[in-house]
């Protein structure tokens, strides 16, 4: 039953693994210390390449300090030409480059097979299935039933409980949330 588990949960992060595909960077929120390289058409004095402020934040010529953290690439490019369009150029066209990804972490402790500290794929969100699997699925000690994803929004601590076998065998996968940077997976140990 466990090994079947086990390679449940290493089948669904290796078909995570191929899946990535153009529409999912489409979708990638630029995040604070990402780096972007911007460009503009016949305006190398506009060339930039700078890193995204703690705050969310870009400063670029002529247009000073910029949001760009919460963006899309396709957003912020957006942003830009109707900027400079309003003031400085005619028909900008702006192409934005994501040169460096902010590196997001977390962590699964406990009865799996591979514990330790794992960095999220850029452009796509890791489920708590595939962090399983990232860690080398469950070891024959898990208590699947009582995983726990421990984080913190906005200074305060929670807790979420999974239960496990409700996804893998009962199909209910709403229940396999995305993680987000900085969670801490946790698989006790079964006492039974």
């Amino acid at each position: 039953m466990k090994k079947s588990i086990v390679c449940l949960l290493v089948l669904a992060f290796c078909s995570f693994l191929y899946a990535q595909d153009s529409s999912d960077l489409e979708q990638y929120r630029l995040r604070p210390t990402d780096v972007v390289k911007i460009t503009v058409h016949e305006q190398d004095d506009l060339e930039t390449k700078t890193r995204i402020t703690q705050d969310g934040y870009i400063t670029f010529p002529l247009l000073g300090k910029v949001k760009a953290a919460g963006l899309t690439v396709q957003e912020l490019e957006n942003l830009l030409k109707q900027s400079l369009e309003a003031d400085y150029l005619v028909n900008a066209q702006v192409v934005v480059f994501i040169d460096e990804y902010h590196t997001r972490q977390f962590s699964v402790l406990g009865e799996v097979n591979s514990p330790g500290k794992f960095d999220m794929p850029t452009e796509k969100d890791v489920t708590l299935l595939e962090a399983i699997a990232m860690a080398g699925g469950f070891t024959k000690d898990a208590d699947i039933t009582k995983t726990m994803v421990m984080r913190v929004t906005e200074g305060q601590k929670e807790t979420i409980k999974i239960n496990v076998k409700d996804i893998t065998e009962k199909g209910q996968k709403e229940k396999d949330i995305l993680l987000e940077p900085e969670d801490v997976v946790v698989v006790p140990e079964s006492f039974f």
